[in-house]
């Protein structure tokens, strides 16, 4: 008897086994597209981004200088009095010695005004010295006096001692004696009072002669300044050095306190440089720095912490000798060393770290076709790399270009 041949399970199921698998494709597809599309993610040409690997290597902990070669020492000229320019002695870029002049001027309202105040301080003077005179012959006129009653005192006692014993034997009458006494006491009362008297004057000279030699030295001093206003018309070199930014023409009118020029004196050079202020904390004086491929010959000396436009000014001293040729003003660039180089994972810097502030980077996936955004945590940074301290690993592919308005997105097609 026949038995009817039975078909496996694929085969009598195969139309329904192939809707199936094309309904798991379709679903995997939409899951797929779905995801894509609920990621926030960006197109971009992939010529238009940077690619750098992030690798092992050995960090040199240094930043970046701009500066310009600066005197050491500057002295700014102003106008000590104003008036119209007379005379030019220099010229900007010329060498000067110490109190050479540079500029006279002339000012008639000012030399009048000097006059009268010498004038007056001169009356001054002359009042004082004149009240001097006038204590000390008070003095003399008193001591001299004091001394013709003393002699009239001796001369009387010595007369009426030797006409006492002429009186009891009956050789000078009684009025004469009468006439001594009362003459005695007489002389007596006034060396009393002129004893009293020149005490008196001792002590008034004693107060006011100090006071008056003070009140001269004073007036004797403002004459002198006054005096030497007329000498702050010529306008000299306070030290040796180069004359720089001398704008003064013959004939024009300055006022007093006008900036005239700068004097650079003959103390050397320096150099003046811009850090960003990320490094703020880390600068410290001492540190070395090589400036156009001289490498260790300058240290920083002074840092104004002061942050303007994103960086903070410092100053260098040379430590091994000036080279030869500098030049006030010459731009400069070069490197400062914030300490020991040490082997770590590193990025080349590039312009993402300045909308990520480096706590974020777009990674390529392993094919290239899109980045992921991934969070690291970045270390030291000089102006070429970065130090990676968590987040990458050696080999992965870092898109190091801008991320100007990439914020929102967490991935970035490349097509």
């Amino acid at each position: 008897m026949d038995e009817p041949l039975r078909q496996n399970w694929l085969r009598r199921h195969r139309r329904g086994a192939g809707l199936a698998s094309g309904l798991m494709v379709a679903a995997l597809a939409l899951v797929i597209g779905v995801r894509q599309f609920a990621t926030p993610s960006l197109s971009v040409p992939v010529g238009e981004v940077a690619v750098a690997r992030a690798e092992r290597g050995l960090f040199r902990d240094m930043t970046s200088l701009q500066g310009q070669i600066e005197p050491r020492d500057i002295i700014y000229l102003d106008a000590a009095e104003g008036g119209r320019v007379r005379r030019l002695f220099v010229r900007s870029g010329d060498h000067v010695a110490e109190g050479q002049p540079l500029v006279e001027f002339t000012n008639t309202t000012l030399e009048l005004d000097i006059l009268s105040q010498e004038a007056r301080l001169i009356e001054s003077i002359t009042q004082l010295q004149a009240y001097q005179q006038q204590l000390e012959q008070d003095r003399s006129d008193n001591a001299q006096a004091l001394a013709l009653t003393r002699y009239d005192r001796t001369r009387v006692d010595r007369d009426l001692r030797r006409s006492l014993p002429l009186a009891a034997k009956g050789f000078v009458p009684a009025k004469t004696i009468d006439s001594l006494k009362d003459e005695q006491r007489a002389v007596a009362d006034r060396e009393a009072i002129q004893e009293a008297r020149e005490r008196r004057q001792g002590r008034l000279s004693a107060l006011q002669a100090p006071q008056i030699e003070t009140q001269l030295a004073t007036l004797g001093r403002s004459l002198a300044v006054t005096r030497a206003k007329l000498g702050d018309l010529t306008v000299r070199a306070p030290a040796a050095g180069r004359l720089s930014a001398f704008d003064v023409k013959l004939g024009e009118n300055r006022n007093r306190g006008d900036r005239l020029g700068e004097l650079a004196l003959d103390t050397g050079f320096r150099v003046s440089a811009r850090v960003d202020e990320y490094y703020l904390g880390r600068v410290r004086v001492g540190q070395r720095a090589e400036v156009d491929g001289r490498r260790g010959e300058l240290a920083v000396s002074r840092i104004y912490p002061q942050v303007t436009g994103g960086s903070f000014r410092v100053d260098l001293d040379f430590v091994r000798g000036e080279p030869s040729g500098l030049v006030a003003g010459e731009a400069v660039r070069g490197r400062l060393s914030l300490g020991a180089d040490r082997p770590a994972l590193l990025l080349p810097a590039g312009a993402f770290l300045e909308a990520s502030g480096g706590r974020w980077v777009f990674v390529l996936a392993r094919g290239g076709a899109h980045a992921e955004r991934r969070s690291i945590r970045t270390g030291r940074r000089n102006a070429e790399q970065v130090e990676i301290l968590a987040g990458l690993a050696p080999g992965d592919r870092v898109i190091t270009s801008g991320y100007d308005g990439w914020d929102a997105y967490q991935r970035i097609n490349l097509r």
